[in-house]
């Protein structure tokens, strides 16, 4: 049974869209300030009685404590709302491709967004797990995650498992969302069109009801095709946020999310011997009879922030968050002895498949931080506590095509031509149930960070955390019940040095562990995946702190790593060791001249360091094969201006992403192609609060492939993408 009933929904889609639309319609623009990464921000509001009172009105970030960021002996890359704005970029993987750390992985039909941080990805059989707020809320499946209402994403390399627990050691990423402003009210509205008919608009209002209690109210609506042939998408969020505060010194914040996403399931091209020209990228080669798969996710989080003092403080939080995917599609077979392509070079084989993902996570937690003396030392201390509940239900059907051995007609294979596309030609086989499981996942951490100011130039950070986890899975269809329980003590340790007011140096040094979830099929819980993790650095801050940067090397080992087994969908098979280490540089910031600049360099060697041989497809993974979809060079650079045109504001920039070749399936020698890729961006007000802006991606019209899984599930990436619009604030 699915452990959500979706019959009725808080918010219809078509209430959602007249509701969004009109919001667009009657909220104009203003900008919003980042917050300070390490202290909340505060404002002078009226009190009742007419006086001045400072009331605390930013979020203090969970795991953060009282910290600059070059303090922190760790790398972490910022990507703010303007960059995200003035890029156009409205989905994660889109905006995660800035960071050149930051690699595109399976996305299961464009359905949920995964990627790896230093060359490690997860489980793929889940959507990459990243932090909202510094809350775990991205496990589950409620399709791509929208940028609308995310005030800055930051990409936290490296080893941070004795704080966070349960992530990867390339890193994490959170995503800070835009919060209810205490005593302002500010608006913005946005509508744009885009390469194939796409239609968006978007709104965001800032409403003070008191002078202690605000409420922003964020709502997105986008409906069109894609490039793709008979493939539309349409999406809306609704994603409101109050604050009050109660006094001076306490703030309560609400959050909620309610998205929907509609899309066809697509599992993009297919590649024979080699030629990415086999079929064109348009070439839609699934059934578009199938419908749509629908995607939906509702989370609430309510967060409590005290200051005792300007010392000390307590945060503590909680959120809920329940998600769906379900639908139907007709995807090309792996297996070659099933696959009539690889006899004919034009007849897909395909099997239909059935999804029922539904999943709930339920996340509380506290921490205290503060500093104190002893003797000469300075002491800023974090500790506290968390609780994660994620139960995992996935409801799995398939009908394959018969061996090749039984000679099977083209209807019993249920082929398409892959040339001549006849939509609809065969009736479409009915899914057998393949896979009816419960994963419950259960974990509880303690933590606790000291760092340690030796001297005006010497910083030591010391931390640990213990995790307790219990993963129990249900088999619906065996009636195998599989538990499992563990626990481990994950330490750190970090150095911070300042060599000069512009440079400062960093190590660091960390483990960490992460309960796997899931079996194999045959209903074996795998032992949890084990990591170490060290990297060293600097990072520089010139022209006043216009202008920062960041370099770094790293290693990380990790055990027990998990893939997808490729004959048993929804079950994993284990690959043993693996290793990533690398060199990367990020420098961003204003230089003289009014230019804004942006660079991010990657080089990432991640490979398997043990022998496994597949049962399913014979295929051997030998120490030094590389792992999926993780280039070994990756650049993205860009520069803007500012000017005025008539008086009138304005901005010009352009960018470049270039990725290298990677591995496109795994235990073989198939490499998707490197790419190089283009953008050009602008913006000019035209009259008081209006802008208008435009893009476009993929100036030059490449030929690109964004990820894969095998030469039959390739993901094209899109052509040349034009984008205008309108902003309009008060």
């Amino acid at each position: 049974m699915p452990l959500l009933s979706w019959n009725t929904m808080i918010i219809q889609p078509s209430t959602a869209a007249y509701a969004i639309a009109s919001l667009c319609l009657i909220a104009p623009t203003a900008n919003v300030h980042a917050q300070n990464i390490s202290m909340p921000e505060e404002d002078t509001a009226s009190a009742p009685d007419g006086s001045s009172a400072i009331v605390v009105s930013g979020v203090r970030q969970a795991y953060r404590g009282n910290f600059a960021v070059t303090e922190i002996p760790q790398s972490i890359d910022l990507i703010d709302s303007e960059t995200l704005e003035e890029n156009n970029l409205v989905r994660l993987n889109d905006a995660l491709d800035l960071n050149a750390s930051v690699a595109r992985q399976n996305t299961l039909g464009g359905l949920w967004d995964s990627f790896a941080i230093r060359g490690f990805a997860g489980d793929e059989n889940i959507p990459t797990g990243y932090l909202v707020n510094g809350f775990n809320g991205g496990r589950g499946f409620g399709g791509e995650r929208d940028t609308a209402g995310i005030e800055r994403i930051e990409v936290l390399k490296g080893p941070a498992a004795a704080l966070l627990g349960r992530g990867e050691p390339g890193g994490t990423v959170n995503l800070v969302t835009k919060q209810a402003q205490i005593g302002d009210t500010f608006g913005t509205g946005s509508a744009q069109f885009g390469s194939f008919d796409r239609l968006r608009s978007e709104a965001d209002i800032n409403i003070a009801v008191t002078s202690a209690l605000s409420a922003r109210l964020i709502g997105y609506i986008e409906d069109g095709d894609t490039f793709r042939d008979t493939v539309n998408e349409y999406r809306w969020g609704f994603l409101p946020s109050i604050g009050l505060a109660i006094g001076p010194d306490t703030r309560v914040t609400y959050d909620l999310e309610k998205t929907r996403v509609e899309v066809p399931f697509d599992r993009g091209i297919v590649v024979l011997n080699g030629d990415f020209e086999t079929v064109p990228r348009n070439r839609y080669l699934g059934e578009p009879g199938d419908g749509d798969h629908i995607a939906r996710a509702e989370g609430h989080s309510l967060r409590v922030q005290h200051d005792f003092n300007d010392r000390w403080s307590v945060l503590l939080g909680g959120s809920i968050r329940d998600t769906l995917l379900t639908g139907l599609s007709s995807d090309p077979d792996l297996s070659g002895s099933r696959q009539k392509l690889f006899r004919d070079g034009r007849s897909l084989a395909r099997e239909r498949r059935s999804r029922l993902y539904d999943s709930q996570q339920t996340v509380v937690r506290g921490e205290v931080s503060g500093e104190f003396a002893t003797g000469p030392l300075r002491h800023r201390v974090l500790f506290g506590a968390d609780h994660d509940e994620f139960d995992n239900y996935q409801q799995f059907g398939r009908r394959r095509p018969p061996a090749l051995s039984t000679h099977p007609t083209d209807a019993e294979s249920y082929v398409i031509d892959i040339f001549d596309p006849v939509y609809g030609r065969f009736d479409p086989p009915s899914p057998l149930p393949n896979n009816d499981r419960l994963d419950r996942q259960t974990s509880t951490g303690i933590f606790v960070q000291d760092q340690i100011e030796l001297t005006d130039s010497l910083q030591v950070r010391l931390g640990a955390r213990y995790d307790d986890f219990t993963l129990r899975t249900e088999n619906h269809l065996t009636g195998v019940n599989s538990e499992r329980k563990d626990g481990r003590i994950s330490p750190q340790f970090g150095l911070v040095y300042e060599l000069a007011p512009t440079i400062t140096l960093f190590a660091a040094y960390s483990e960490g562990f992460r309960a796997n979830i899931g079996t194999d099929v045959t209903g074996r819980i795998f032992d949890p995946e084990s990591s170490r993790s060290i990297e060293a650095g600097a990072k520089l801050t010139l022209l006043n702190g216009a202008l920062t940067g960041t370099f770094s090397i790293y290693q990380l080992d990790k055990n027990n790593v998990l893939a997808s087994d490729i004959n048993n969908p929804g079950f994993s098979v284990a690959i043993g060791e693996a290793r990533s280490r690398g060199v990367e540089l990020d420098v961003e910031g204003h230089m003289p001249g009014d230019l804004d600049v942006l660079l991010s360099y990657a080089y990432v060697d991640a490979e398997s360091r043990s022998s496994v041989l597949d049962p399913n497809f014979s295929f051997v993974i030998v120490p030094g094969d590389p792992l999926l979809n993780i280039p070994d060079h990756t650049l993205n650079a860009q520069i803007s201006k500012s000017f005025a045109v008539a008086g009138h504001d304005a901005k010009l920039g352009g960018g470049i992403q270039y990725v290298g070749e990677r591995l496109g399936a795994t235990g073989t020698d198939f490499y998707l192609p490197d790419h190089a890729l283009f953008r050009i961006f602008g913006e000019a007000e035209i009259m008081p609060n209006v802008t208008l802006f435009g893009t476009i991606a993929n100036l030059f019209d490449a030929n690109w492939y964004a990820n894969s899984y095998s030469q039959l599930w390739v993901q094209p990436g899109a052509p040349r993408t034009a984008t205008l619009g309108f902003r309009a604030g008060f």
